[in-house]
């Protein structure tokens, strides 16, 4: 049993992650070549190793004949018979060879071999390894900054964090402990290149899956993602059990989940809405937090036409449009929103108004005035008075209200 063959074996296995077979398979080839390299030939040559013991034996196979012309082909009848004493002209004989015969080189060159062997095979373990985890959050280490780049530590390997997907205000230390998106994994002959980012949607996905477990296991679906990276992130959720609310799962209690997503992200905005299959609800729950009034949505043409109150608009629209961009974004609509003023002076509002599915928008202003409505029509007369008396225009209407209460 050849033990110190073995223990390097168990050695590489557990470190590099490379298989024996593997590992046996390089060093069956770099016998071959050990042989090519002493003899000039290895095509007869056989390598038999067992890998429970470790044991291994280096085979040639000679032709045997009367006169020797190649010595790495061939064999005199006199040798073949110490080996075989039946062997006859023709025939073929297996003949040992001592691996303590190679020279130097050819000993140099076996070991090249079994070293390229292991760091192909080390380089594929990598790239199988990081190439699972492709579109997936991992945490890395800020090992230095490369020009406008940033190498992260990911364990085994380093990834590259772009100037493009890196978070426009966002410093990192080196050894600083950070959460990057696997965006994608190339295979090179240095090894494998890991492509992160910190600008991904994804990445916000990935977040709410580890911290929310309703998210984790189904229960609740991401079905929409829009984000800008450092700033705001609007997402849609939908709940496939009647009995949990998405929106609240996603939060957490005293808003403790979705917390700690906005720290892991430095403090990025994140907005989370109902998903709806009725685009209307769905582009009226997108603009939040400002109040809609009415929404025209096209399906076909995947436009819509949005009325919100007055005071509403710069709320909609968001700074630099930013609420409106998301959005759009989210629901994969072209929207373009209108004051109310606006809507009911091209006349778009009045043809909502129309229609059948119309909805009035009803805030407290409107709720008030429909009230006073009802109340006019159940008592006209009353109306009047009671205006005039809790709207008095001078002091004499004052006192005679005051008698007025005095007589009753």
């Amino acid at each position: 049993m050849n033990k110190e063959l073995m223990e390097a074996l168990d050695v590489l296995e557990k470190e590099k992650n490379i298989s024996k077979d593997t590992l046996l398979g390089a060093i069956e080839q770099s016998l071959i070549q050990a042989c090519k390299n002493h003899f000039g030939k290895a095509d007869n040559v056989h390598v038999t190793i067992d890998p429970e013991t470790c044991d291994f034996s280096v085979w040639a196979d000679r032709e045997v004949k009367e006169f020797v012309e190649d010595p790495a082909l061939e064999i005199s009848l006199e040798e073949a018979r110490k080996i075989n004493t039946n062997a006859e002209p023709g025939d073929i004989v297996k003949v040992q060879i001592q691996s303590k015969e190679f020279g130097r080189i050819a000993t140099q060159n076996a070991k090249n071999v079994i070293l390229q062997k292991i760091r192909e095979e080390e380089r594929k373990v990598l790239y199988d390894q990081y190439y699972g985890k492709e579109k997936e959050v991992v945490t890395g280490i800020v090992q230095r900054v490369m020009g406008r780049n940033i190498s992260i530590n990911l364990g085994r390997a380093d990834g590259i964090l772009s100037e493009n997907e890196q978070v426009k205000g966002e410093e990192f230390k080196p050894t600083e402990r950070i959460k990057v998106y696997i965006l994608e994994v190339k295979d090179t002959p240095k090894g494998p290149r890991i492509l992160l980012s910190r600008t991904h949607p994804g990445l916000v996905k990935r977040l709410f899956e580890s911290e929310v477990a309703e998210v984790r296991d189904g229960t609740v679906e991401i079905r929409s993602i829009a984000r800008e990276a450092g700033s705001r992130t609007k997402i849609a959720v939908w709940s496939n059990d009647p009995d949990v609310d998405p929106v609240g799962a996603c939060v957490g209690m005293n808003g403790a989940r979705v917390n700690a997503i906005v720290s892991e992200l430095r403090g990025e905005k994140i907005d989370i809405i109902n998903w709806d299959e009725n685009p209307a609800i769905l582009i009226e729950n997108a603009l939040s937090p400002a109040k809609v009034i009415a929404v025209m949505a096209d399906p076909d043409e995947k436009t819509a036409l949005v009325v919100v109150p007055d005071y509403q608009l710069s709320l909609a629209i968001g700074k630099e449009g930013q609420n409106a961009r998301l959005a759009a974004r989210l629901t994969g609509f072209k929207i373009d929103i209108k004051s109310e003023t606006q809507a009911r002076e091209s006349g778009e509002l009045y043809e909502y108004e129309d229609d059948e599915y119309y909805d009035e928008y009803e805030d407290e202003e409107y709720e008030g005035e429909y009230e006073d409505e009802q109340y006019d029509e159940a008592y006209p007369e009353a109306s009047d008075e009671e205006s005039d008396y809790y709207e008095p225009e001078n002091a004499s209407e004052e006192e005679d209200a005051a008698e007025y209460e005095d007589e009753k």
